[in-house]
């Protein structure tokens, strides 16, 4: 069954579609931090690429937990879906204190056909990989 698509935010016309760049901040709590991350230590995600700043970790285990969450945050949603409105994710660790909260920076723009090798029809017309 597919899904219905919000005809404002999907333009099948063109090979050109957006993502948020998005950055996670580690947020103190009134709970003790027990992970390795500090408060304010953060990571940015544009396009597929993740950076850190010159010198700061990020423990894997609240990446693993983060990364499912990550491409749909960079996505358009409605206004009143929960990917919008909640931006603070817990640690996963039970006994840890920290908050990531995901915010959406500047969109940019990407072509289907640096992306991916799989041919996109527009128009009955294939495009894509060049």
């Amino acid at each position: 069954m597919s899904e219905p698509r919000d005809s404002a935010s999907v333009d099948d016309s063109s090979d050109e579609f957006s993502l948020y760049d998005l950055r996670v901040e580690v947020v103190a709590t009134d709970k003790p931090m027990i992970c390795n991350h500090s408060a304010g230590d953060y990571f940015e995600l544009s396009g597929e690429n993740l950076t850190l700043p010159a010198g700061q970790s990020f423990p894997i285990y609240p990446l693993a937990a983060l990364l499912p969450l990550l491409p749909a945050k960079q996505r358009e949603t409605s206004g009143s879906d929960w990917m919008t409105t909640d931006t603070d994710i817990a640690c996963p660790d039970p006994n840890c204190g920290a908050l990531f909260r995901i915010k959406r920076l500047g969109r940019r723009r990407f072509k289907h056909g640096d992306v991916t090798a799989t041919p996109l029809k527009l128009g009955g017309k294939e495009s894509g990989a060049q």
